[in-house]
């Protein structure tokens, strides 16, 4: 496997509980887009962020504008993907204080145009706009390539837990991962590479 045909998606959860319906959410998401990816020829890399273990970094990095190490190493995973799906609770009508926090503290300009997916969880469906009228703003803000379809998942939606029995939950979450790997797909093979990515073999290096 060449560098150039591996793609990488971080999936960032702004969930408070654990077990959280935003990490899970995020894992569907993620099974979905790695499928879509294959299909087109790619192989997926994933990364998933929990922001809950990150909440006193956070919360320091505001108050002092200084990334402790670890907080810095997860910005520069997300800013460094070729694809982003972003998960928060909806609370009070819109994203959480977690959410809002990490992405205040990133860089405006390493987002432009990156390929987004935004999703959101809640109680009930009369929270689900919140994903147009506060989620998909704020990406906008960060010149985000945000996909057109975003993932709400009420309570209800979950059905019994089962993804074979939650059919309108199912149907969105295909539909998001598809277009979030035809725009990570569609990006430039030109584009910066992890030099890490594809290290030369001992072996290769002696050769030489």
């Amino acid at each position: 496997m060449t560098a150039s045909s591996i793609r990488s998606v971080v999936v960032v959860t702004a969930g408070v509980s654990e077990p959280s319906s935003s990490r899970l959410l995020g894992d569907r998401l993620s099974v979905a887009v790695e499928r879509h990816l294959r299909d087109a020829g790619f192989e997926p890399r994933v990364e998933i962020i929990e922001l809950r273990a990150h909440a006193v970094d956070l919360a320091n990095q505001m108050l002092t504008g200084f990334p402790s190490p670890a907080l810095q190493a997860t910005l520069d995973a997300v800013t460094a993907a070729d694809g982003v799906i972003a998960v928060t609770p909806i609370f009070s009508g819109s994203f959480n204080g977690l959410f809002k926090m990490f992405f205040d503290a990133i860089d405006r300009d390493a987002f432009r145009s990156k390929p987004v997916l935004i999703a959101a969880t809640g109680g009930t469906p009369r929270h689900s706009l919140a994903i147009e009228h506060a989620v998909r703003p704020l990406f906008a803000y960060l010149r985000a390539a945000v996909v057109p379809t975003g993932v709400y998942a009420a309570t209800e939606d979950w059905g019994q837990g089962a993804a074979t029995t939650d059919g309108g939950l199912v149907e969105r979450i295909d539909r998001a991962a598809a277009e979030l790997a035809a725009a990570i797909a569609a990006q430039p093979s030109d584009r910066p590479r992890d030099p890490f990515g594809d290290p030369v073999s001992f072996e290769d290096l002696l050769r030489r």
